[in-house]
């Protein structure tokens, strides 16, 4: 994709401004050339993508530098433009490179847009997390985060956390109807991986997320909240990972003192050992869907599979509402019991630099579901055929151990069940206990896994997992693609 810093500002001799609905265009000239060359070249760029416009003379001489010039609103361009902004800069996380690519790639581009802001560099874990429960946000358009992942989620719960404390929302209950804030949320890129927003914009460079932010875009993009017990564990939006990614997760945490390179670490060590855990994953498909996890249709900007799962899932709710229908009842859960490697749900593509495609390729943002990766034990051979294909463009679900699923929510019960709250395992016994004993695989296990909660450990195995459909927005616009890569797609 084309990055936006192409269109940061038009400086024109000579420009005029057609104002036609919903199209306004800027277009200028060049000075035709010397005798005999040929005409102006005429050029031109939609209004609301302009970031700021500076007159001057035919010699260049600036009228006044840095001022607007004949324009008393700067936000004028749009009307959905950010005015004032609330952002937390992780000074920490990735390289420890946040304050110095806030101060100087996106401090700039703010400045040139009139953006007022106010600035908090964290101090400690969940710093914007408690900021966000404790400040008075409604003077804010929006709230930024600097950093990476982890950065993004502590700004995620608080938004979300103190959006159902105004509403009288109780976070705990799963069945809890959340309401959405109407706060966006802006990321600038600076941790080690970036996978919200190499999985939303398409790249994970700072001046282009900026841009997003300066322009006023807007993206709504699923939430899953996980549960264990009617107690909320997490909000994830990423990956939701049990066996594989949970252990390289889990070990990783005890040698952070290796800096980036222990998930290398980790990731190799949880490759050769192998393990396998068993358990039952329930779920619930996502019968309002208009894709399925393996059409090869990826989630891009103005998405039609988003708007349109959004607009079923609507007409399921309205039904459920005036007792036309219970959803749940109609729609039946289903049940897989065995031996997994790993258990994967993704909310987005989980696209980053190493995995250009991510965990699952056509994944939605916006559409209600998530997609559920089961990979049954297999040889340690075939487990890294599937890794490999992470990297490249062969379809990763192409194996008979691997299984993927479009779904709205969905529950894991561990064989072991020692360690887990009497009153979740006796649920499950009740409504699927029948079901584990026609499947002999479900047998015997060594030990429990963890959850990887994008990017955090939840030691719960047993939990439960709804999605909200597009309960948060984000200053940006879905992955853009020229002609050419679209036809080749």
């Amino acid at each position: 994709m084309e990055p936006l810093r192409s269109l940061l500002w038009v400086k024109a001799q000579s420009c005029t401004v057609s104002l036609e609905p919903a199209r306004a265009q800027l277009r200028w000239w060049r000075s035709p050339g010397p005798a005999g060359a040929p005409g102006a070249d005429v050029c031109s760029v939609p209004v609301s993508e302009i970031i700021t416009v500076e007159e001057a003379d035919v010699n260049g001489k600036h009228y006044t530098s840095g001022k607007w010039q004949k324009m008393e609103k700067p936000h004028a361009f749009t009307a959905c433009r950010p005015k004032h902004l609330l952002v937390f800069i992780n000074p920490f996380g990735g390289k420890g490179q946040g304050k110095r690519i806030y101060e100087k790639k996106v401090a700039p581009l703010f400045a040139l847009a009139s953006i007022n802001t106010e600035v908090i560099v964290t101090e400690r874990a969940n710093h914007a997390k408690e900021s966000l429960y404790e400040m008075n946000i409604d003077k804010y358009d929006g709230i930024v985060c600097v950093g990476g992942d982890g950065t993004f989620s502590e700004v995620l719960h608080g938004l979300i956390g103190r959006t159902q404390q105004n509403a009288g929302v109780d976070q705990n209950h799963p069945r809890a109807a959340l309401v959405p804030s109407p706060l966006r949320i802006g990321i600038i890129p600076a941790g080690s991986t970036d996978c919200v927003c190499y999985s939303t914009v398409g790249t994970n460079d700072a001046e282009t997320s900026a841009l997003h932010i300066v322009i006023g875009d807007s993206l709504s993009m699923d939430v899953s909240a996980v549960h264990h017990n009617s107690t909320l564990l997490r909000y994830s939006v990423s990956l939701l990972g049990y066996g594989f990614y949970g252990d390289i997760i889990k070990d990783s945490e005890k040698k952070r003192w290796m800096g980036l390179v222990r998930y290398d670490f980790s990731g190799l060590k949880t490759f050769l050992s192998h393990h396998y855990y068993e358990g039952m994953v329930s779920f619930l498909p996502a019968q309002h869907t208009v894709g399925s996890p393996r059409d090869r249709k990826p989630c891009r900007a103005g998405c039609f599979v988003c708007r349109q799962s959004k607009q079923q899932l609507e007409e399921e709710q309205k039904k459920s509402l005036y007792g036309l229908e219970n959803t749940e009842e109609v729609e039946e859960w289903k049940v897989v019991c065995g031996k997994f490697l790993a258990i994967n749900a993704t909310n987005m593509s989980c696209a980053c630099p190493r995995s250009p495609r991510g965990l699952s390729p056509a994944a939605h943002l916006g559409d209600g579901s998530s997609d559920l990766i089961l990979i049954r034990k297999c040889s340690r051979f075939n487990f890294l055929r599937f890794l490999v294909r992470h990297t490249n463009q062969y379809d990763q679900f192409d194996f008979t151990f691997v299984e993927v699923y479009r779904v709205k929510k969905f529950q894991f019960t561990s064989k072991h069940l020692e360690d887990e709250d009497s009153d979740l395992r006796e649920g499950s016994k009740k409504r699927f206990g029948q079901l584990c004993r026609d499947h002999p695989a479900c047998c015997c296990t060594a030990s429990n896994s963890s959850w990887n909660c994008d990017g955090e450990v939840l030691s719960n195995s047993a939990i439960e997992v709804r999605v909200h459909c597009q309960l948060v927005r984000l200053f940006a616009r879905g992955i853009e693609e020229n002609p050419k890569q679209a036809s080749h797609g």
